[in-house]
């Protein structure tokens, strides 16, 4: 009971530390300005890509497909690697004393492997089939 408390105690006292920190640090450097420019250039840039899109494959739902799952491939990679990361430390780390943990953590890496790769085809072969097989 009294190392719960303990722990409680001080990670109440860090997370005090770090938003007394954060909020001071937050009203001397930010600028309303630049974060506002910084915003509204993203959302050009995500528009102007989605009507490269809409060019080139002249339909608005390829379009907004053909977007979505680029985001996807570039957002599955760091994903994945924390995945295999987290599966390895289960397989390699906590799976020597446990081996039931040690099959947990094969079949999650397998399974994050596997996901990544599709996540990184399907926008390949959604290119293939909407441009080769409509033209």
């Amino acid at each position: 009971m009294k190392k719960i408390f303990v722990a409680l105690t001080i990670i109440m006292c860090l997370f005090f530390t770090v938003t007394v920190y954060a909020t001071d640090t937050n009203q001397e450097t930010l600028e309303p300005s630049s974060s506002t420019t910084t915003l509204v250039d993203i959302k050009d840039s995500a528009l102007k890509s989605l009507e490269d899109y809409k060019a080139a494959y002249g339909n608005d739902t390829y379009a907004l497909a053909a977007y979505l799952l680029n985001i996807v491939r570039i957002y599955s990679i760091p994903f994945g690697f924390v995945g295999i990361v987290i599966a390895g430390i289960y397989n390699y780390v906590i799976g020597i004393r446990k081996m039931d943990v040690r099959d947990k953590g094969f079949g999650v890496m397998v399974g994050i492997v596997t996901v990544m790769v599709i996540c990184q085809v399907l926008p390949l072969v959604f290119a293939i089939v909407v441009k080769g097989w409509r033209g």
